[in-house]
């Protein structure tokens, strides 16, 4: 491996959990990465950016700190820490001060998807479980993706309502990967908010998961990244 950053520190989004991250994880541990994985209960953007820092607290030296989807608002927010030397966008929210999931998601592009978001519950929302194959995850096998729609996690109406204080992005190298068919952030979005972060931008086919179905291409962002 060549000489750069050798920790990375890897943020799931709403509605999974960390476990989805293994193909990227064993592609970067193969290359001799450190990787940790951040299990955020997604209750409320404080919480989760507490959890995210308490793992960026335990490496022992610069990360490369990664996030998908509400994972990049939480990223945007815990990379301010000192450890943190590059920001990785995985077809992610990169919000900017004042901004939160709530706010981004406002005003989508006309023609663009809806996400098949359920009324909250009890403060939780939950995709549409019959929905949830072709909106988050279209390209992967039925099998899985329909695993995925009943082990979703209650996704807390208090983190989509978390705003960044000071987002990350404004004194920190990012990196942007753009998931071409995503139907919950929709591609359009995702390349104003990697525009105005000023990030390097790569753009890979795949749905919102595409952590999941094209772990190469992101691996290989967050490389580039580390270097």
């Amino acid at each position: 491996m060549s000489a750069g950053v050798r920790n990375v520190v890897l943020v799931h989004g709403g509605f999974v959990d960390g476990s989805g991250w293994q193909g990227v994880y064993n592609l970067l541990r193969q290359d001799g990465f450190n990787v940790a994985v951040v299990q955020n209960p997604t209750l409320s953007l404080e919480d989760d950016v507490a959890v995210t820092r308490r793992v960026i607290d335990a490496q022992d030296g610069p990360v490369v700190l990664v996030g998908h989807s509400y994972g990049g608002v939480v990223i945007t927010e815990a990379g301010s820490h000192d450890k943190v030397a590059s920001l990785v966008y995985i077809a992610a929210f990169a919000p900017d001060k004042g901004e939160s999931v709530n706010t981004l998601i406002a005003d989508p592009p006309p023609g663009a998807p809806v996400p098949p978001i359920l009324p909250p519950a009890d403060g939780f929302l939950y995709l549409d479980r019959e929905k949830f194959p072709a909106s988050f995850a279209g390209d992967l096998p039925a099998e899985q993706a329909a695993f995925m729609a009943d082990s979703q996690v209650p996704w807390g109406v208090d983190a989509l309502a978390g705003t960044v204080s000071e987002p990350a992005w404004r004194h920190k190298p990012s990196w942007y990967l753009i998931a071409a068919d995503d139907k919950m952030i929709p591609p359009p979005a995702q390349r104003a908010m990697s525009e105005r972060a000023g990030s390097v931008t790569a753009e890979s086919p795949g749905s919102h998961s595409v952590y999941l179905s094209q772990p190469a291409a992101v691996a290989a962002l967050i490389k580039q990244a580390a270097e």
